[in-house]
């Protein structure tokens, strides 16, 4: 996505104003006419104890809690023969022709540094590029566009398992050689696709960094953005026309106005993540309150004064409830329970009610919570296009079927369109 420049930015909803730059740029996708509508392949090339909770279940060893532990509590050719099946299985060419034939046109993927170079002492078990190649080769059969995501930095960016590495206190940007490694993986991956525009369309260069931990985060993201956008742009002294998908850092939209703007940058779109879901407060609103929610936060999407927006994260669920899935806020372990049920450390008094048939497969879900499910879905989808669109979180779940894409469509609260709403009305 472009850059808005003042000029430029009467309106983001007409963004067919945004041609020339966009030209200039030869960016893969038509953002100035077509929205992004997507999905996250959460729990392949980077793990998620909560999206595959038997790959950990499995070892038998409580202190294996991110991809760092699985590495380093198990023997490395168990891993690897693990990670291996893995990654063979949990992602295949079928789910991009599934992707496909659901009137998505992105995917976005995660993908750790570990994939591409480690230190000493590391324990990580590399192996997931071939699958990363594998899955550019699949989206362009069915005409998808690839969004590659650094999903974990080196000493991690936010202290989450998803970040590779689960800590009490994030190190990325303790460190400028944290923050140089990632700038080289980052022009690697750009200079690896830079002629291949036209399925990898865009590079976000850092998932979620953790701006809520204080201002020295924020000042090394914020210089991050702008020398990770260099390396996309020109990998290696090579042209490239990716476009650059930089995350809010936990920070308000506002507090992004007038950055990065043109006419040095173009090709810019921000990346927001929005869940209901993690806080005791919004545990406890009623459906009305979580669709209004969804519904205001899409109004305060438009601004002339910053960059497109894309909802890069989100989910229809309006619980905690899925097993292991706060294991990303603990201090140890993997299960550290849910906010709506009260088993989560310091809920009790705050507790909603049972998370009975609010998790799970959806073969046990009630026919109210589908429809629960489908006007949660259809709020966010329908005001997340105010800006840029929006990728849901995620394709599947071993076990948390009110998170996933693929049940979704199979049990009928994601219809077969994106666009053919059931409750066209719902924000009104």
């Amino acid at each position: 996505m472009v850059r808005l420049t003042r000029a430029f930015a009467a309106s983001l909803i007409s963004l067919s104003t945004l041609l020339p730059a966009i030209r200039a740029l030869t960016t893969g996708f038509p953002y100035e006419t077509q929205k992004i509508r997507g999905v996250n392949l959460g729990g392949w090339l980077v793990l998620e104890p909560w999206i595959t909770p038997s790959l950990f279940d499995n070892t038998g060893n409580p202190k294996i809690i991110d991809e760092w532990t699985f590495g380093q509590y198990q023997d490395h050719d168990v891993a690897l023969a693990t990670l291996e099946e893995h990654w063979n299985t949990w992602i295949t060419e079928q789910d991009f022709e599934e992707i496909a034939a659901a009137g998505l046109n992105h995917v976005r993927l995660p993908i750790g540094y570990w994939a591409f170079e480690t230190s000493a002492g590391e324990p990580y078990v590399k192996g997931q590029l071939p699958y990363l190649r594998k899955a550019v080769n699949w989206a362009r059969k069915r005409d998808l566009k690839v969004i590659v995501d650094l999903h974990g930095a080196p000493g991690s960016q936010n202290g989450f398992d998803n970040s590779g590495q689960k800590k009490d206190y994030p190190q990325w940007h303790t460190a400028q050689s944290n923050v140089d490694r990632s700038n080289a993986i980052i022009e690697q991956i750009a200079f690896m696709f830079k002629d291949q525009t036209g399925v990898v369309a865009a590079i976000a260069p850092l998932n979620e960094p953790a701006g809520f931990k204080g201002q020295d985060v924020i000042h090394t993201t914020k210089q991050y953005w702008k020398d990770s956008y260099e390396r996309i742009r020109n990998p290696k002294g090579q042209p490239g026309n990716a476009v650059s998908v930089i995350h809010d850092a936990f920070q308000p939209l506002d507090s992004w106005n007038n950055f990065m703007t043109a006419p040095h940058y173009q090709g810019v779109v921000l990346d927001t993540h929005h869940y209901q879901i993690f806080s005791p407060t919004e545990n406890q609103w009623s459906q009305s309150q979580h669709i209004r929610a969804a519904c205001d936060f899409g109004n305060s999407l438009h601004s002339s004064e910053r960059l497109a927006v894309v909802v890069g994260e989100w989910t229809p669920s309006m619980t905690d409830c899925a097993k292991y899935l706060n294991s990303r806020d603990g201090k140890t372990g993997r299960d550290v329970g849910s906010r709506y049920d009260g088993s989560y450390p310091g809920t009790s008094q705050s507790r909603v009610g049972s998370c009975d048939g609010l998790t799970g497969k959806a073969s046990t879900f009630s026919s109210s919570y589908k429809t629960s499910l489908a006007k949660t879905w259809e709020a966010q989808a329908m005001s997340f296009e105010k800006s840029q669109g929006w990728i849901q979180w995620t394709w599947k779940a071993e076990n948390a079927d009110e998170w996933s894409y693929k049940a979704g469509l199979a049990y009928g609260w994601i219809p077969q369109n994106p666009t053919n709403y059931q409750y066209p009305h719902i924000c009104d």
